[in-house]
């Protein structure tokens, strides 16, 4: 079974962006580790997880219609 996630990459993290992120297909009950990885995206590449604007984690299941942004390290001066 698949659910639909609506998927928002940030900075250094778009070159991973899919051709259709909203909405994007995903297993459903996947993580977000599981979701990197679909992406052919590093894990140690994410840094920052919003999910419905809520801090998330790699091991943060997913669920249908969740709304998910994902951040590389920010640096700044």
């Amino acid at each position: 079974m698949q659910a639909h996630i609506k998927l928002n990459l940030f900075a250094t993290l778009l070159k991973y962006n899919p051709d259709i992120s909203d909405p994007y297909p995903i297993p459903s009950g996947a993580t977000v580790g599981e979701l990197a990885d679909q992406l052919k995206m590093p894990r140690d590449k994410v840094k920052l997880i919003f999910i419905n604007g809520v801090r998330g984690s790699l091991s943060t299941a997913l669920q249908d219609g969740d709304r998910v942004g994902l951040f590389p390290p920010v640096g700044g001066g």
